[in-house]
Protein backbone atom coordinates (compact mmCIF):
# COMPACT_ATOMS: atom_id res chain seq x y z
CA UNK A 1 0.00 0.00 0.00
CA UNK A 2 1.13 3.25 -1.00
CA UNK A 3 1.77 5.94 2.10
CA UNK A 4 -0.51 8.73 0.76
CA UNK A 5 -2.89 5.67 0.48
CA UNK A 6 -2.31 5.19 3.76
CA UNK A 7 -2.34 8.64 5.46
CA UNK A 8 -5.95 8.86 3.42
CA UNK A 9 -7.09 5.77 5.32
CA UNK A 10 -6.86 7.44 8.10
CA UNK A 11 -8.18 9.97 7.15
CA UNK A 12 -11.35 8.71 6.44
CA UNK A 13 -11.20 6.32 9.78
CA UNK A 14 -10.77 9.90 12.08
CA UNK A 15 -14.03 11.62 9.17
CA UNK A 16 -16.20 8.67 10.10
CA UNK A 17 -15.88 9.43 13.64
CA UNK A 18 -16.23 12.44 13.53
CA UNK A 19 -19.77 12.07 11.19
CA UNK A 20 -20.94 9.23 14.26
CA UNK A 21 -20.35 12.22 16.52
CA UNK A 22 -21.97 14.70 14.92
CA UNK A 23 -25.13 12.22 14.17
CA UNK A 24 -25.33 11.88 17.82
CA UNK A 25 -25.41 15.27 18.78
CA UNK A 26 -27.27 17.61 15.50
CA UNK A 27 -29.54 14.06 15.57
CA UNK A 28 -30.54 14.83 19.22
CA UNK A 29 -30.76 18.32 18.31
CA UNK A 30 -33.16 18.01 15.33
CA UNK A 31 -35.15 15.58 17.74
CA UNK A 32 -35.77 18.25 20.34
CA UNK A 33 -36.59 21.09 18.08
CA UNK A 34 -38.82 19.18 16.05
CA UNK A 35 -41.51 19.40 19.49
CA UNK A 36 -41.22 23.14 19.39
CA UNK A 37 -41.64 23.36 15.17
CA UNK A 38 -43.78 20.88 13.96
CA UNK A 39 -43.16 22.56 10.17
CA UNK A 40 -39.22 21.40 10.63
CA UNK A 41 -38.20 24.34 9.90
CA UNK A 42 -35.43 24.69 12.52
CA UNK A 43 -34.87 20.55 12.81
CA UNK A 44 -33.94 21.25 9.11
CA UNK A 45 -31.80 24.66 9.61
CA UNK A 46 -30.23 21.89 12.49
CA UNK A 47 -29.62 19.31 9.58
CA UNK A 48 -27.90 21.94 7.32
CA UNK A 49 -25.65 22.65 10.24
CA UNK A 50 -24.65 19.13 10.12
CA UNK A 51 -23.87 19.06 6.63
CA UNK A 52 -22.05 22.20 6.94
CA UNK A 53 -19.61 20.60 10.06
CA UNK A 54 -18.77 17.36 7.86
CA UNK A 55 -17.46 19.54 5.29
CA UNK A 56 -15.42 21.43 7.23
CA UNK A 57 -13.90 18.71 9.21
CA UNK A 58 -13.81 16.66 5.35
CA UNK A 59 -12.12 19.93 4.10
CA UNK A 60 -14.29 20.11 1.66
CA UNK A 61 -14.84 23.60 -0.03
CA UNK A 62 -18.25 23.93 -1.99
CA UNK A 63 -19.19 26.27 -5.02
CA UNK A 64 -23.01 27.11 -5.73
CA UNK A 65 -23.85 28.59 -9.16
CA UNK A 66 -27.53 29.68 -10.17
CA UNK A 67 -29.31 29.96 -6.81
CA UNK A 68 -30.29 33.20 -8.87
CA UNK A 69 -32.63 30.71 -11.01
CA UNK A 70 -34.89 30.15 -8.08
CA UNK A 71 -37.10 31.84 -5.82
CA UNK A 72 -36.38 30.68 -2.30
CA UNK A 73 -40.02 31.42 -1.36
CA UNK A 74 -42.02 29.02 -3.98
CA UNK A 75 -42.10 24.89 -3.94
CA UNK A 76 -40.13 22.97 -6.24
CA UNK A 77 -39.22 19.63 -7.04
CA UNK A 78 -34.75 19.75 -6.83
CA UNK A 79 -33.36 16.50 -8.73
CA UNK A 80 -29.54 15.93 -8.38
CA UNK A 81 -27.34 13.20 -10.02
CA UNK A 82 -25.57 11.53 -7.32
CA UNK A 83 -21.99 10.39 -7.37
CA UNK A 84 -21.41 9.99 -3.80
CA UNK A 85 -22.37 9.73 -0.03
CA UNK A 86 -21.04 13.71 0.72
CA UNK A 87 -23.83 14.52 -2.44
CA UNK A 88 -26.38 14.52 0.91
CA UNK A 89 -24.34 17.12 3.22
CA UNK A 90 -23.45 19.16 0.17
CA UNK A 91 -26.97 19.57 -0.73
CA UNK A 92 -28.17 20.46 3.22
CA UNK A 93 -25.09 22.98 3.31
CA UNK A 94 -25.56 24.98 0.09
CA UNK A 95 -28.93 23.91 -1.30
CA UNK A 96 -29.98 27.08 1.33
CA UNK A 97 -34.19 26.85 1.07
CA UNK A 98 -36.44 24.52 3.15
CA UNK A 99 -36.60 20.71 1.74
CA UNK A 100 -38.27 17.91 2.56
CA UNK A 101 -36.09 14.15 1.42
CA UNK A 102 -37.27 11.65 -0.36
CA UNK A 103 -34.76 8.99 0.35
CA UNK A 104 -34.63 5.11 0.59
CA UNK A 105 -36.11 3.62 3.29
CA UNK A 106 -32.16 2.13 4.36
CA UNK A 107 -31.78 5.39 6.01
CA UNK A 108 -34.74 5.43 7.87
CA UNK A 109 -33.52 2.13 9.86
CA UNK A 110 -30.09 4.00 11.11
CA UNK A 111 -30.62 4.31 14.98
CA UNK A 112 -30.99 7.82 15.91
CA UNK A 113 -30.13 9.53 12.29
CA UNK A 114 -33.50 7.63 10.98
CA UNK A 115 -35.37 8.80 13.78
CA UNK A 116 -34.54 12.27 13.30
CA UNK A 117 -34.92 12.15 9.74
CA UNK A 118 -38.73 11.71 10.50
CA UNK A 119 -39.05 13.80 12.84
CA UNK A 120 -37.95 17.12 10.88
CA UNK A 121 -40.16 15.23 7.76
CA UNK A 122 -38.16 13.72 5.22
CA UNK A 123 -40.49 10.91 3.44
CA UNK A 124 -39.34 7.66 3.11
CA UNK A 125 -39.73 5.50 0.05
CA UNK A 126 -39.94 1.40 -0.39
CA UNK A 127 -38.92 1.22 -3.60
CA UNK A 128 -39.15 -2.88 -2.96
CA UNK A 129 -42.69 -2.18 -2.13
CA UNK A 130 -44.75 -0.32 -4.96
CA UNK A 131 -48.02 0.04 -3.09
CA UNK A 132 -45.89 1.24 -0.43
CA UNK A 133 -43.70 3.63 -2.82
CA UNK A 134 -46.72 5.22 -4.24
CA UNK A 135 -47.74 6.25 -1.21
CA UNK A 136 -44.25 8.02 -0.38
CA UNK A 137 -44.96 9.61 -3.40
CA UNK A 138 -48.62 11.23 -2.54
CA UNK A 139 -47.19 12.21 0.59
CA UNK A 140 -44.52 13.56 -0.97
CA UNK A 141 -47.08 15.48 -3.38
CA UNK A 142 -49.01 16.81 -0.11
CA UNK A 143 -46.10 18.35 1.65
CA UNK A 144 -45.49 20.04 -1.80
CA UNK A 145 -49.18 21.41 -1.92
CA UNK A 146 -48.40 22.68 1.47
CA UNK A 147 -45.83 24.85 -0.36
CA UNK A 148 -42.52 22.69 0.67
CA UNK A 149 -40.04 21.97 -1.83
CA UNK A 150 -39.07 18.29 -2.13
CA UNK A 151 -35.02 16.87 -3.21
CA UNK A 152 -35.23 13.32 -4.59
CA UNK A 153 -32.26 11.73 -6.50
CA UNK A 154 -34.31 10.76 -9.91
CA UNK A 155 -31.16 8.14 -10.13
CA UNK A 156 -32.37 6.13 -7.28
CA UNK A 157 -28.45 5.54 -5.90
CA UNK A 158 -25.05 6.74 -6.45
CA UNK A 159 -23.29 5.99 -9.46
CA UNK A 160 -20.67 3.10 -9.55
CA UNK A 161 -18.69 4.45 -12.54
CA UNK A 162 -18.97 8.45 -12.45
CA UNK A 163 -21.56 8.42 -15.03
CA UNK A 164 -25.67 9.20 -14.85
CA UNK A 165 -27.28 6.43 -14.26
CA UNK A 166 -30.91 5.65 -15.56
CA UNK A 167 -34.15 7.77 -13.88
CA UNK A 168 -36.68 6.16 -11.35
CA UNK A 169 -40.12 7.15 -13.00
CA UNK A 170 -41.67 8.07 -9.73
CA UNK A 171 -40.46 11.43 -8.81
CA UNK A 172 -41.60 12.38 -12.34
CA UNK A 173 -44.99 11.18 -11.29
CA UNK A 174 -44.63 13.19 -8.35
CA UNK A 175 -43.82 16.13 -10.40
CA UNK A 176 -46.97 16.00 -13.30
CA UNK A 177 -49.66 15.38 -10.25
CA UNK A 178 -48.45 18.60 -8.76
CA UNK A 179 -47.57 20.32 -11.05
CA UNK A 180 -44.86 21.80 -9.51
CA UNK A 181 -41.76 22.90 -11.48
CA UNK A 182 -38.47 20.22 -11.20
CA UNK A 183 -35.28 22.08 -10.46
CA UNK A 184 -31.98 20.33 -12.58
CA UNK A 185 -28.77 20.28 -10.01
CA UNK A 186 -25.68 18.90 -10.96
CA UNK A 187 -22.99 18.40 -8.49
CA UNK A 188 -19.70 17.63 -9.54
CA UNK A 189 -16.61 16.87 -7.79
CA UNK A 190 -17.75 14.39 -5.13
CA UNK A 191 -16.72 11.15 -7.09
CA UNK A 192 -13.07 12.21 -6.56
CA UNK A 193 -13.97 12.93 -2.77
CA UNK A 194 -15.59 9.76 -1.90
CA UNK A 195 -16.62 7.22 -4.89
CA UNK A 196 -18.93 4.18 -3.75
CA UNK A 197 -15.99 1.77 -4.95
CA UNK A 198 -13.76 2.44 -2.41
CA UNK A 199 -14.06 3.55 1.43
CA UNK A 200 -11.53 6.80 1.03
CA UNK A 201 -12.12 9.98 1.98
CA UNK A 202 -10.01 12.97 0.00
CA UNK A 203 -10.40 16.84 0.64
CA UNK A 204 -11.11 18.37 -2.23
CA UNK A 205 -13.65 20.69 -4.17
CA UNK A 206 -16.99 20.73 -5.19
CA UNK A 207 -19.22 22.77 -7.37
CA UNK A 208 -23.13 22.69 -7.56
CA UNK A 209 -24.96 23.89 -10.67
CA UNK A 210 -28.68 25.02 -10.33
CA UNK A 211 -30.34 25.03 -13.17
CA UNK A 212 -33.42 26.83 -14.27
CA UNK A 213 -36.77 25.10 -13.45
CA UNK A 214 -38.40 23.16 -15.79
CA UNK A 215 -42.12 23.29 -15.71
CA UNK A 216 -44.26 20.33 -15.38
CA UNK A 217 -48.05 21.68 -16.16
CA UNK A 218 -47.65 20.62 -19.54
CA UNK A 219 -46.99 17.06 -18.97
CA UNK A 220 -48.86 13.91 -17.53
CA UNK A 221 -48.53 10.52 -16.86
CA UNK A 222 -49.03 9.06 -20.09
CA UNK A 223 -46.42 11.90 -21.42
CA UNK A 224 -44.01 11.92 -18.37
CA UNK A 225 -41.40 10.01 -19.83
CA UNK A 226 -40.78 12.73 -22.29
CA UNK A 227 -40.22 14.92 -19.09
CA UNK A 228 -38.02 12.48 -17.26
CA UNK A 229 -35.65 12.71 -20.62
CA UNK A 230 -35.84 16.22 -20.76
CA UNK A 231 -34.45 16.57 -17.16
CA UNK A 232 -32.28 13.71 -17.60
CA UNK A 233 -30.90 15.22 -20.53
CA UNK A 234 -30.41 18.47 -18.87
CA UNK A 235 -28.27 17.10 -15.96
CA UNK A 236 -26.21 14.77 -18.18
CA UNK A 237 -25.17 17.67 -20.63
CA UNK A 238 -24.01 19.78 -17.70
CA UNK A 239 -22.31 16.59 -15.79
CA UNK A 240 -20.05 16.10 -18.62
CA UNK A 241 -19.22 19.80 -19.15
CA UNK A 242 -18.27 19.89 -15.56
CA UNK A 243 -15.76 17.02 -16.11
CA UNK A 244 -13.46 20.06 -17.69
CA UNK A 245 -14.06 22.41 -14.20
CA UNK A 246 -10.55 23.24 -12.72
CA UNK A 247 -11.48 21.71 -9.48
Amino acid sequence: MKLSDLIYYIWTGCIILWVVLVIIVFGIAAIVTSFFDKRGILPHLVARAWGMSILKASRIHVKVKGFSNIDPEKPYIFMPNHMSNFDIPVLLAHLKVQFRWLAKAELFRIPLFGYAMKRVGYISIDRSNRKSAYESLAQAAETIRNGRSVLIFPEGTRSRDQSVKMFKKGGFVMAVESGVPIVPVIIHGTWRIMSKNKLMIRPGNVVMEIMEPIETRDYTRETKDALLERVRSVIVENFEKGKTYPL
